[in-house]
């Protein structure tokens, strides 16, 4: 990549200020520091502040994430939705749930306002109820990510809008000497949302690439 380039994303990454985002400081930051004790990693900032605008977009009501990690790409869906809004978040990791509870504890989030969910997603995910949510957002790197693709269609209304993070994979996908087979699937995740006749999709290369796409009414 051009050095021009990497400054302007790196201008990007820095252009929303998470302290800014709830009125205790830090909440962000902390949220980082216990995923990377977890082992998980969050999403980078240019990401986060991408999936707010796009909850906000929808006046997102009710959202599902899959894969909690410790919160942190939930606090900016959480961030961006109508403050009645409802997010649903799912991971198999009971100490990833927890940590998660402890950042929207932290953050003033009402209790309520987010469902934690510990369980295989593929199973949780199939007993939610069609066309009822209004953002669904995963990893492009996650387990069975087409299986979550196909349930993900299922579960949004009419002009939802599906967030599927990671989406450049660590700068992998675009480099046509990557043949691994997790690149490989995400690809193949990425040309079935770009092939699809009911998505209206866009890729931005905001923190490890953002893919974003709305479901046709």
């Amino acid at each position: 990549m051009a050095s021009g380039k990497v400054t302007s994303w790196a201008h990007g990454e820095e252009f929303v200020d998470e302290e800014s985002l709830f009125e205790e400081s830090g909440v962000l930051a902390r949220a980082r520091e216990r995923g990377s004790e977890l082992g998980v990693a969050p999403v980078l900032p240019g990401a986060g502040a991408l999936m707010r605008v796009l909850a906000a977009s929808v006046g997102a009501r009710s959202a599902v994430e899959i894969g909690t990690g410790a919160g942190v790409a939930s606090l900016y869906v959480l961030a961006g939705m109508h403050p009645d809004g409802v997010l649903t978040t799912i991971d198999p990791e009971v100490e990833n749930q927890r940590a998660a509870r402890e950042a929207f504890s932290e953050a003033g989030l009402r209790s309520g306002r987010a469902r934690t969910i510990a369980g295989s997603p593929r199973e949780v995910i199939g007993r939610l109820t069609d066309h009822a949510y209004d953002l669904v957002s995963f990893h492009a790197d996650a387990p069975h990510a087409r299986d979550l693709l196909t349930h993900a269609r299922r579960l949004l209304r009419p002009g939802g809008v599906l967030v599927i993070s990671q989406a450049l994979y660590h700068d992998r996908v675009a480099d046509p000497t990557a043949r691994d087979a997790t690149t490989q699937e995400v690809r193949a995740l990425l040309r079935e949302v770009q092939e699809a006749e009911d998505l209206i999709p866009a890729l931005s290369p905001s923190g490890d690439g953002v893919l974003a796409a709305v479901l046709r009414g």
